[in-house]
């Protein structure tokens, strides 16, 4: 076997298709769109980040005002954006101050121009498993759009569940890295869907149970080590931001596995290449591409009032 390498520039532009007719419909309506980006750095991954977002707004007509801004400047910086009827978005780029700064930062955007998804209003609605935001189910939640991303990939690689009373029920996953940002939000919304999910970081191991029988998910401690992991996953999902990282390699794996790696630093071993069925080697087009989308749903709910 030799895995298929899924591309994930062509989902994007199936996803920036769709976001661009929405877009052109927004603008006739008198309502063009524009995102505010912060960065704090000139160069590394959150610059190379913002860089790509730049093209992936520009191609679906959104404007992209990208603000270079000192650690001391972020707190004003993003007040000001919410306030400004102007600014439909507002998008960070980590770091910005240090961590416990920058979760401080994810709670001072307004959750109706966070186009990343990650202010605590929407994380509550994804942990509890609320999918819409009003009573009558006709509104939709935020999604995070790294996770969201990730999940449209795994759709597209051939993830099913087996047919049982949700979409994932009978799929085991294994991901590395409980970050707020993709592991354990991901975690949350495979589990949510009916995978069981074991979820590695340094941290120790814990197991999301699925969302079987009941609203949501659970979480409990595990203690599964990594070769158990793997090697009981349907699906691998590796964001490790390390260098130092021990590469996931093939013998390590369950045989059809669906891969993906989300990491700066590669996470995956060549020899995956052999034991894997589809190989996702990057994520990032289609981040933007679902950072946008979420725009468009953010944007059109203001201008229905």
């Amino acid at each position: 076997m030799t895995a298929t390498v899924l591309d994930p520039s062509p989902v994007a532009a199936a996803f920036r298709e769709e976001v661009r007719r929405d877009v052109e419909r927004l603008a006739s309506e008198g309502r063009p769109l524009r995102v505010v980006g912060l960065l704090g750095q000139e160069s590394g991954p959150a610059a190379t980040y913002a860089r790509f977002a730049r093209r992936g707004f520009d191609d679906v007509g959104i404007q992209f005002d990208l603000r270079h801004v000192a650690p001391e400047e972020v707190e004003s910086a993003v007040a000001a954006a919410n306030i400004d009827p102007d600014v439909d978005g507002l998008f960070l780029y980590y770091p910005l101050t240090d961590r416990a700064g920058d979760r401080w930062l994810r709670e001072l955007v307004d959750p109706r121009k966070d186009v990343e998804g990650m202010h605590s209003f929407w994380s509550r609605l994804l942990y509890e498993n609320q999918r819409y935001i009003d009573p009558a189910h006709t509104v939709r939640a935020i999604l995070p759009c790294t996770p969201l991303a990730i999940l449209k990939l795994l759709e597209r690689a051939g993830m099913r569940g087996s047919g049982g009373s949700a979409p994932l029920a009978g799929v085991t996953a294994c991901v590395i890295n409980r970050s707020e940002l993709v592991g354990r939000p991901l975690a949350a919304m495979l589990s949510n869907d009916g995978a069981l999910v074991h979820s590695l970081d340094l941290a120790g191991s814990v197991t999301f149970e699925p969302a079987i029988g009941r609203h949501t998910h659970d979480v409990r401690d595990s203690g599964i080590d990594r070769a158990a992991a793997l090697a009981s996953a349907d699906v691998v999902i590796s964001a490790v931001p390390s260098r130092d990282f021990e590469l996931i390699r093939g013998d390590e794996l369950r045989e059809g596995a669906i891969c993906v790696d989300v990491a700066e630093f590669t996470n995956f071993d060549a020899s995956v290449m052999e034991r894997a069925s589809v190989f996702v080697p990057r994520v990032g087009p289609l981040t933007i591409a679902m950072a946008a989308r979420n725009l468009v749903r953010l944007a059109a709910r203001v201008n229905s009032g």
